[in-house]
């Protein structure tokens, strides 16, 4: 079975979204280089009448998307009821990977988006694979260490703290 790095659910909305390619060139830039997969992303779009288009895109083949839904269904199963869980959410994984064609989102996650979206406005859903620290997790555990927290700190996090600490000094 092939390893899978941690993924990312990333989330990005766009009022009167106004695409020149630029995003999808720099998605398609770290996916050749293989810093990045795209496990599945569905775009949605709702016009100013309220007509939603989607759009759905995976890197995995179907059988990398039954390997992954039976990893993520065997984990879920292990947390859930032990060892027999995990063997039981495997099989469901896969099984559920398979039946959906490989689409992790869906269906269900378009209408939700669209229905959570206004009118005017894009949002995209990205399951994004993070390849690059595949060789990273395993130094670390073959060092004897493990996880203890993870979180991303984006730029606005750094001044929204900055504005809170002037806040608390004055």
């Amino acid at each position: 079975m092939e390893e899978f790095g941690p993924v990312q659910i990333l989330v990005v909305g766009f009022e009167r979204p106004d695409f020149r390619g630029e995003a999808l060139a720099e998605l398609q830039r770290l996916k050749d280089l293989d810093i990045i997969r795209l496990v599945d992303m569905v775009v949605v779009e709702k016009d100013e009448s309220g007509d939603v288009v989607a759009v759905e895109m995976s890197d995995l083949s179907p059988e990398e998307s039954a390997q992954f839904g039976a990893l993520a269904g065997a984990l879920v199963g292990l947390g859930a009821y032990g060892e027999e869980g995990a063997e039981a959410g495997a099989l469901a994984g896969a099984e559920a990977s398979i039946e959906e064609g490989g689409e992790f989102l869906g269906d269900e996650a378009v209408w939700v988006i669209a229905d959570t979206i206004p009118t005017g406005t894009t949002a995209a859903v990205a399951l994004i694979e993070h390849r690059w620290a595949i060789p990273l997790r395993d130094a670390i555990r073959n060092a004897g260490g493990f996880p203890l927290a993870d979180s991303w700190l984006h730029p606005e996090d750094l001044v929204a703290f900055g504005a809170a600490m002037t806040e608390d000094t004055e």
